[in-house]
């Protein structure tokens, strides 16, 4: 599923009970604040309580878009989850450098390394299983550790 309002769009990539794994591509800015914190909301509220940012396509984010940020940490983490960054450009990263916020927003080069912080079994299968016909995929609801069991 992949939602966009202006010039921001957040796409699922994968998922599983506990974690989902998203892709934020453009400008988190004041014009798309309230987009991206229905849509972080809307991923909570179905039973996510980990969060792993795609930031590799994010061109912009300002002190507006480092507060949606934030926000969304401090939601998952009174479920007791996480906010993950992956692939943060070298302008995001100075922000949170800069800020102090690298200490609150953990940031990893991959998704598949963001992944890796979270217990085995809340990781959803990583990198999503192929979507044509013939292929055995997992279901959306399954996880890494499911889908090792059952053979995948």
């Amino acid at each position: 599923m992949s939602t966009q309002a202006g010039r921001l769009s957040v796409t699922d990539l994968a998922r599983c009970e506990h974690c989902a794994v998203l892709r934020v591509s453009g400008e988190l800015d004041q014009n798309c604040e309230q987009f991206f914190l229905r849509a972080i909301g809307t991923r909570v509220l179905s039973g996510h309580r980990h969060l792993v940012l795609d930031v590799t396509a994010l061109t912009f984010c300002d002190s507006r878009g480092l507060n949606c940020l934030l926000a969304a940490r401090w939601l998952l983490q009174r479920r007791e989850g996480l906010l993950l960054l992956a692939g943060p450009g070298r302008r995001l990263s100075d922000l949170l450098i800069q800020t102090g916020s690298d200490e609150l927003l953990p940031c990893h080069s991959t998704v598949r390394g963001a992944l890796e912080a979270l217990p085995p079994h809340h990781r959803p299968v990583w990198p999503p299983p192929a979507h044509d016909d013939e292929a055995a995929t997992a279901p959306p609801a399954a996880c890494a550790a499911d889908w090792d069991r059952a053979g995948g």
